[in-house]
């Protein structure tokens, strides 16, 4: 996902939201072995994308602050194993 929305068009940038919605909500319906705590950090991230894909009349910077949040679950998700 680009945090450079400020040039992208806004049917780009529904595509871009549309495919880490099938790909967060793919981790959360194929990995039976998820943790609770894990399937809420998917789940937070899934509405903070659906909000964003719902949500009309955005500035780009509100665009980019959601994101940026929706990658830190992400990342508080995979990078789990590593600590």
């Amino acid at each position: 996902m680009s945090l450079k929305t400020s040039k992208m068009s806004r049917l780009k940038q529904n595509q871009i939201i549309d495919n880490a919605i099938q790909s967060v909500a793919s981790i959360t319906e194929s990995q039976c072995s998820l943790s609770e705590k894990d399937l809420i950090v998917l789940n937070e991230a899934l509405e903070r994308l659906q909000f964003l894909k719902r949500k009309k009349g955005k500035t780009n910077e509100q665009i980019r602050q959601e994101i940026a949040k929706v990658v830190g679950l992400l990342i508080e998700f995979f990078a789990k194993d590593q600590n």
